[in-house]
């Protein structure tokens, strides 16, 4: 599976972003995705996981309220909405995949088999 994240950028505090996550390779209809994020000098983070069929969401209590996992299947794709967006939300965001071989959080990154390259999110204060 190769995962393409793209929707980064530049925005104010208070803004709004919108990440996406193409899959290609094999349908993801079966596998849990999940976000995490690096920001610099820092280990790389969980923020938000949903599994294979969308029906659960896991969110890590930072952005817990702001942001907003969900998928399309029949797209192969995953988004995270991005609202509220504070300057510590800066920082490289990653998506990933793994099979989902059991009902769980997976907010472990190895938890997940695949990783896409980042996109970088600034917010200016």
């Amino acid at each position: 599976v190769q995962l393409q994240a793209s929707g980064g950028g530049l925005v104010q505090a208070g803004g709004s972003l919108r990440l996406s996550c193409a899959a290609s390779g094999r349908t993801v209809s079966r596998y849990a995705m999940g976000w995490f994020r690096q920001a610099p000098g820092k280990e790389r983070e969980f923020v938000a996981a949903i599994s294979s069929s969308g029906g659960s969401t896991n969110y890590a209590d930072s952005v817990k309220g702001r942001f907003t996992i969900s998928r399309d299947n029949a797209k192969n794709t995953v988004s995270l909405q991005m609202n509220s967006l504070k300057p510590e939300d800066t920082a490289v965001y990653y998506c990933a995949a793994t099979t989902e071989y059991y009902s769980g959080s997976y907010r472990r990154r190895d938890e997940y088999e695949y990783w896409g390259q980042g996109t970088l999110v600034t917010v200016s204060s």
